[in-house]
């Protein structure tokens, strides 16, 4: 039998929680770490190799994306019901069974025999993947102590960023030596190995409550979050966000791979490794957050990805990658602090508010992208920029109005207050 929503009295002691510098907050943070890394490396595989297929299937480029749309698509849809699935099954069990049939989906997609094929399994693979992102932020907020959530938070995203930089380098250069097919597979393995991994150090929930799946529950919670003043502005942020930033990358190698450049399929996939810069700044914004609070970190990373942005504008290619290189730094940055800042705002309907969140910001990232491709066909890298460029305003402009939205007082007496 579901128990009803949790009480006050139900939300535990700062003390049972996961403290800084103990064993288990490394392992619960390795564990994090490990499945955002699967889920960024699984879900972007094909994104360096976009050309590549078009060419051997004979797509246009906006077609060849949908390789990576599809997975972003399905797992944008799949997010509340997952999170749904996670408030009556548990954060745990929701997590690794998503990221367990991902690594098997993912070893499948190297085996297709035509492009529909593909675009299935890559379909599917972003279904189960949902799992994971859905049930994350929700995990993370119940077990770590608040003071050190941001942080956490952080090494999570930085887990997605090294693993979108890994597996998309990687890709692009087994490609290159071998086949797409091996780099699929490889890739396949590697996320049974982050599967192992993250099965065996996760920290089991201890302060996990079963939520009513009821419809009049869930229709007051999504009120609840809907009114607020501050989480649906983060949700548009997310859509905005996530598509200036998967626009940039799809497209860059087209770009990149033309005259005057003319660069091969390897070295546009070592492009990748500035993802290096995503993982750094991701977990340095969480632990600026916890500092200074989001509202006062939020807006200057995202003006830190406009200026990037701005720079690709350039025809030489070493500002090219400078401006990729600043535009994913902010790009990371702000992720992490307006991920952090849901579920700090979101409090017990955490797990939905983080799926409505990604939802919102898969969406962005599979819209955007594909339109990005229109855009592309039409004035070619200009038309990219302008378009992203709108997006990357329209967060900015949000991020500004955040700051006049009062924080969210504190839930019970000596708990800490939502920092925003």
């Amino acid at each position: 039998m579901s128990r009803p929503h949790p009480t006050e009295t139900d939300r535990p002691a700062a003390g049972d929680l996961l403290q800084v510098g103990t064993p288990a907050y490394r392992r619960a943070n390795l564990a994090m770490f490990c499945g955002g890394f699967a889920t960024f490396a699984m879900l972007y595989a094909t994104q360096p190799m976009l050309p590549l297929l078009a060419d051997l299937f004979g797509a246009a480029p906006a077609t060849a994306s949908l390789t990576v749309s599809a997975g972003t698509a399905a797992l944008a849809a799949m997010l509340i019901p997952a999170s749904l699935l996670s408030d009556r099954y548990g954060r745990e069990r929701v997590m690794k069974l998503s990221l367990a049939l991902a690594a098997l989906i993912s070893l499948a997609c190297a085996a297709v025999t035509d492009f529909a094929q593909l675009l299935v399994l890559r379909g599917l693979l972003g279904a189960v993947l949902a799992g994971l992102p859905a049930a994350a932020m929700a995990y993370l907020g119940e077990e770590v102590e608040p003071s050190a959530q941001g942080r956490a938070m952080g090494l999570y995203i930085a887990g997605n960023a090294l693993g979108g930089m890994s597996g998309r380098f990687f890709a692009a250069l087994l490609a290159d030596w071998t086949s797409w097919r091996v780099a699929l597979a490889a890739l396949g393995v590697l996320g049974c190995i982050a599967a192992v991994v993250f099965w065996r150090q996760l920290p089991a929930s201890r302060h996990f409550r079963v939520r009513s799946l009821s419809p009049a529950a869930l229709a007051a919670d999504v009120r609840a979050i809907v009114r607020d003043e501050g989480l649906p502005w983060l949700f548009v942020t997310a859509f905005a966000l996530m598509g200036a930033f998967v626009g940039l990358y799809n497209y860059l190698g087209f770009r990149l791979g033309e005259a005057p450049f003319g660069l091969g399929q390897s070295a546009v996939g070592a492009i990748f490794l500035l993802y290096f810069v995503g993982t750094w700044s991701s977990a340095w914004a969480g632990q600026l957050a916890d500092r200074f609070g989001r509202r006062n970190v939020l807006w200057i990373m995202i003006s830190v990805a406009g200026a990037g942005l701005a720079l690709t504008l350039a025809v030489q290619l070493s500002a090219i990658l400078l401006g990729v290189a600043v535009f994913t730094f902010g790009y990371f940055g702000a992720h992490a602090t307006a991920s952090g800042w849901v579920g700090r705002r979101a409090r017990e309907r955490r797990a939905l508010a983080a799926a409505l969140y990604l939802c919102s910001y898969y969406l962005g990232g599979s819209l955007v992208g594909t339109v990005s491709g229109l855009a592309w066909s039409m004035d070619r890298w200009t038309g990219v920029a302008g378009v992203l460029g709108l997006c990357v305003a329209a967060a900015f402009a949000i991020a500004l109005h955040l700051r006049r939205v009062p924080p969210v007082p504190a839930a019970a007496p000596g708990a800490l207050p939502e920092r925003g």
